[in-house]
């Protein structure tokens, strides 16, 4: 018997939370199960369940401060006494068995651990980080990544990643930018819902399926000025309209788990806020999982002063909607005595216990406590040859071809001598990017070892590095300069360490630090060809001999097979087909930069125009926009047709263009649909994408590129924070960035009145 999700409400604190998984995740055993668990449990063994700690039976990956972590004895006596229900950030099969052995044969009740870990864009295999990812604009590429980092994650002993990163962001200065999909709603949405389908796959029983846990419940992405763990201040339109759709796509896709993001949000920290995460999250949007808090973010609600010590901290935690709390051990210590006391009705504590436990009985735990402990897969799955083929396919796909004034691709026949200039033009140490602490550096190929792979003569390479990161090195630039002389053409990889992006990495200053802008501007003045390979985890503002140079690159962190990816791109084996997911702004002052800005009153019309909204030293625009990628052939769009300019409010209508490849080369091309609604009732974006499609042509080839639109795909969120849309005219552009594009226009019909 499967349980309808209605038959899994209860009434607690004077309100609905929803308790029960979607139909078909749970039997009628399983919720039995639970049910006699939860009346035998204690509330010691309750809050234990509720709390997640750092995983020291194996070796424990640091990528956040080092508070309160335990030594394996004592974090074995904790788990034997039911004190834990969760562990994290730990990999291997060994440790992790010796773990579950405990819980599940010297514990009172033998509850089963859930292994859980930072598995963001790799485990051993590294992938490209998500932006990068992101530039592919393919769920389809998203999707098999994930699949194959669960099977890999799920071979060293973990049920559950914490990814994919939802959050939609618009500030360039935020570090985790690399995290996400970018500054798109539509595209971060998609991509996310795919990564979720690849991590759990279509069984969440089998020893390959990972949770998944989107992240961060909500607006984490809208920090004012890009500054980590900053607040938030937001209209309720907004949050709904673009930093909560991602959250729900996510959820449809099955996504069992989320976590509350450590920002505030008007005032109340994400941990503590009932009305985000049960009256939004359980209530409107329906969830059905349960909800981390992030690492001690329940503890911080002291530091934030909501809060008036760790215990009141729990208490607010917990009644919010918070079901485990992670490595702040504070559920542990203080719910027993809140619940004692009557601060903390018994009735939460149990909701919240009974949604971790439905989702352990929903992976089989409690059938087989030991899945995904196997120590023959983690010898085999790990690390494999399709593995890192899928690394170096999916590494290309990221690369976006921003600029090329005809030096790329590079004939290798003709022998050119090449200098590979720059810290990272042999450097492994910055190939991964933030959030790959699992990965093995010594296994990644850098672009020298690459392009020497790929080279007919390994000899027409010199490399030299010129400077440091951050630092001039003494006479690098004249080595640099004396190497640019002597060659045909100069590939310069300039840009961010890893150690510049991620969390806790926001900057003021988005562009190329001193010491490598130098370095460019020298290696420019030399007249040589030269062709930019940024590594970079966020838009850039690029200048002089950068902005200048005749070929640019985002090469972001690609990953395990950067190299041979790079290399493939630069001598044209692959095509580049990568789109901005970030607009590239002209100046860091400019952030938060985003194309689907509102127009405002006074709209830049041309560059004489004074009293316009634009700043005093540069346009408002972007450098490259988002959307923006060039390939190595000549699309062309024609042909736009709209199968009718009126659009009834229940029906649809079908747009069609013709792309034709008129250059000599096989590509592909991300054609795009953007839309504006010229009048409404709130101030519309001056373009949102609503479709993409992705097609490869052989030169010469043509084809007809299908979208079908929607009332739907015209909704947004109106006055009381409803959903709507309003009849009126709609202009829309086909194009191959969020600029220019085929152009046509279509009215929305309102439904006739009955009658």
């Amino acid at each position: 018997m499967i349980l309808d999700r209605r038959d899994l409400l209860i009434r607690t604190l004077g309100g609905v939370l929803a308790i029960g998984l979607p139909r078909g995740v749970l039997a009628q055993t399983d919720v039995e199960r639970v049910d006699a668990l939860i009346a035998k449990m204690t509330i010691e063994e309750k809050a234990g369940q509720m709390t997640c700690l750092a995983d020291s039976f194996r070796p424990f990956n640091p990528p956040n401060p080092q508070v309160g972590i335990q030594d394996a004895r004592r974090l074995a006596d904790e788990v034997r006494k039911g004190r834990v229900g969760c562990l994290f950030n730990g990999i291997g099969v060994a440790g992790a068995r010796r773990a579950q052995e405990i819980a599940v044969r010297d514990s009172r009740l033998g509850i089963p651990l859930l292994f859980a870990g930072d598995v963001i864009h790799g485990l051993k295999t590294i992938f490209p980080v998500p932006l990068a990812e992101a530039s592919s604009f393919d769920p389809d590429l998203c999707q098999r990544t994930a699949r194959a980092m669960a099977v890999e994650a799920t071979a060293a002993g973990l049920h559950l990643t914490f990814a994919p990163m939802v959050d939609v962001a618009r500030d360039q200065r935020w570090g985790r930018v690399v995290e996400g999909a970018g500054e798109d709603v539509t595209l971060t949405g998609l991509l996310s819902a795919a990564r979720i389908r690849g991590f759990q796959g279509r069984d969440l029983r089998r020893d390959d399926s990972l949770l998944a846990c989107p992240k961060h419940f909500a607006a984490y992405g809208a920090v004012a000025a890009g500054l980590e763990y900053g607040n938030v201040d937001i209209s309720d339109e907004t949050l709904r309209e673009t930093h909560l759709p991602p959250f729900g796509q996510a959820f449809a896709a099955g996504a069992l788990t989320t976590m509350a993001a450590f920002n505030e949000i008007n005032g109340v920290p994400a941990t503590a806020d009932r009305e985000l995460l049960t009256d939004i999250l359980r209530g409107e949007m329906q969830f059905r999982g349960f909800v981390f808090s992030d690492y001690t973010a329940d503890e911080e609600l002291v530091a934030h002063g909501f809060a008036q010590d760790d215990r009141d901290a729990a208490r607010l935690a917990v009644l919010a909607g918070v079901d485990m709390s992670m490595q702040s051990g504070l559920y542990i210590r203080y719910l027993p005595d809140l619940v004692k006391s009557g601060a903390v009705p018994m009735a939460t504590v149990d909701v919240a216990v009974r949604r971790i436990l439905y989702v352990k009985a929903a992976i089989g735990l409690f059938d087989n406590p030991y899945r995904s402990l196997d120590e023959a897969a983690e010898k085999t799955r790990i690390f494999t040859p399709a593995h890192r083929a899928l690394a170096r396919e999916a590494a290309a796909r990221s690369v976006v071809l921003l600029k090329n004034d005809g030096l790329l691709p590079i004939d290798p026949a003709r022998g050119q001598k090449i200098a590979l200039i720059g810290p990272f033009a042999d450097d492994t140490a910055n190939l991964y990017g933030p959030w790959a602490f699992y990965g093995d550096p010594g296994k990644g190929v850098d672009i020298a070892t690459g392009l020497r792979a790929a080279l007919p003569d390994g000899a027409t390479l010199t490399v030299t590095h010129g400077s440091a990161v951050n630092a001039p090195i003494d006479g690098g630039i004249a080595q640099a300069v004396a190497a640019a002389k002597a060659a045909d053409i100069v590939l310069l990889a300039i840009g961010e360490s890893q150690a510049m992006s991620g969390e806790a990495q926001s900057r003021t200053v988005i562009e190329i630090p001193p010491a490598q802008q130098a370095l460019a501007d020298a290696v420019a003045a030399t007249g040589k060809p030269v062709a930019v390979l940024l590594r970079h985890g966020r838009a850039l503002a690029l200048h002089g001999g950068v902005a200048n140079a005749q070929a640019i690159l985002a090469t972001w962190f690609l990953g395990s097979q950067a190299g041979h990816a790079i290399a493939d791109i630069l001598l044209g084996r692959v095509d580049p087909s990568g789109k901005l997911p970030v607009s590239f702004p002209w100046e860091s002052g400019q952030e938060p930069f985003y194309y689907d800005r509102k127009s405002t009153g006074r709209p830049v019309v041309d560059d004489r125009t004074e009293y316009k909204a634009r700043y005093a030293t540069t346009d408002n625009s972007a450098r490259f926009p988002f959307g923006h990628g060039l390939t190595y052939t000549d699309f062309v769009l024609d042909r736009l047709t709209l199968s009718d300019t009126a659009l009834r409010w229940d029906a649809a209508i079908e747009v069609t263009a013709r792309i034709t490849n008129k250059g000599k080369r096989k590509g592909s091309e991300v054609v795009q649909l953007y839309t504006r609604d010229r009048v409404a009732s709130r101030t519309r974006p001056i373009r949102e994408l609503k479709r993409m499609a992705r097609v490869t042509l052989a030169p010469g080839e043509s084809r007809t590129i299908r979208f079908s639109l929607s009332r739907r795909d015209l909704e947004f969120v109106g006055a009381k924070s409803q959903r709507i849309a309003e009849p009126g005219a709609f202009d829309l552009w086909v194009g191959q960035s969020s600029v220019g594009g085929l152009k046509g226009a279509f009215t929305l019909y309102a439904l006739p009145e009955a009658g």
